[in-house]
């Protein structure tokens, strides 16, 4: 595990499209069958990282306060399951059940959606706005397992809530950091 910041690129890109499958439902999912009225949160995490299990219950309430609010949330692992068994998608199917995800939970085989998205760490967050442009790049919080910070989801949810509002989202934002994306060997 190599503790990876979120790779810091302009904002303001577009949402790559995705085709991938919702392992707990088993059904296809699309950028476009996630996206939230208000905006969407894209959200690259896997089973193991310690970084994800500290926030986990904070993703879970995210998703219950702002799914209601016409955020639409996704869940994407793009890890390398054959050196990684625990994210593979059995597991994740475990997870997903045991954590009551209320958000798709997909499965990124090739990791071409993560390197379309420029994901390198989970947790890894993109947030987009009602047209599908990338405001938020930033962390969750300030809380790392060891730190003794709480996990409150501070700087995502003021995030959200700005969305909401309408109103712009300061430009200085902190990276989220984690576990690396475990790639596949080429």
């Amino acid at each position: 595990m190599a503790l990876t910041p979120t790779k810091q690129i302009p904002l303001g890109f577009q949402a790559p499209e995705f085709h991938l499958q919702d392992i707990p439902t088993g059904n296809m999912m699309t950028f476009a069958a996630v996206k939230g009225e208000k905006g969407t949160l894209v959200m690259f995490i896997c089973n193991h990282c310690p970084y994800v299990k500290h926030v986990m219950h904070e993703l879970i309430q995210l998703g219950r306060d702002f799914i209601e609010k016409g955020v639409g949330f996704v869940a994407i692992n793009s890890n390398d399951v054959e050196n990684y068994p625990e994210d593979s998608p059995e597991k994740m199917k475990i997870f997903a059940k045991e954590q009551d995800f209320p958000f798709p939970y997909l499965f990124d085989e090739s990791q071409e959606v993560a390197k379309a998205y420029d994901a390198v760490c989970t947790p890894d967050f993109d947030l987009f706005d009602a047209n599908g442009k990338c405001v938020y790049r930033g962390r969750l919080d300030g809380s790392r397992p060891g730190n003794d910070v709480p996990v409150t989801g501070s700087d995502m949810r003021k995030a959200l809530h700005q969305l909401l509002n309408g109103e712009e989202i300061p430009l200085d934002q902190q990276p989220s950091m984690g576990c690396n994306i475990k790639w596949k060997k080429v």
